[in-house]
């Protein structure tokens, strides 16, 4: 198995449209890019640990209410439960809803699947605000981009 260099990711150009696919990703999914970084953290973890959370969360910006958001939103899913018994602490997990936002991200990355354009699946389409308007055009122009195909 061949080991990857820098170059090869910058031949991949892997995080070329990075930005634009993470707003394109915050925006229509209502989170911020400090969580959906800190999700994709947590994708890499597998299962983890409240105190894996707080490790994770060091270099984001501070958001007291994060953990608690990112559960009742459903973003994270306890995997199991506290036992009290055999001191065992609660084992958490990204759900599949996050996973396939996930995925998305990274088929959008290879140039494998595209930014989607509809009023219905990409509200930012709507053009309501400048910004909206600034990222509808972006994301016309990662689309446009056949480079990103491997």
């Amino acid at each position: 198995m061949k080991k990857l260099t820098g170059g090869d990711i910058k031949d991949l150009g892997l995080l070329k449209h990075y930005r634009i696919i993470r707003k394109w990703a915050c925006k229509t999914n209502g989170i911020t890019d400090a969580d959906l970084e800190l999700l994709i953290y947590f994708d890499c973890l597998g299962q983890f640990r409240k105190r894996d959370f707080e490790d994770g969360s060091l270099t984001y910006s501070w958001d007291n209410r994060r953990w608690n958001r990112l559960l009742k939103e459903g973003w994270i899913v306890k995997w199991r439960g506290y036992n009290g018994s055999d001191k065992s602490y609660s084992i958490y997990k990204i759900s599949f809803r996050c996973q396939c936002l996930i995925q998305q991200i990274y088929r959008i990355m290879l140039g494998e699947e595209d930014i989607p354009t509809s009023i219905r699946r990409n509200p930012i389409m709507k053009k309501k605000s400048y910004s909206d308007k600034v990222y509808s055009a972006a994301f016309n122009k990662v689309n446009e981009d056949k480079t990103r195909y491997l």
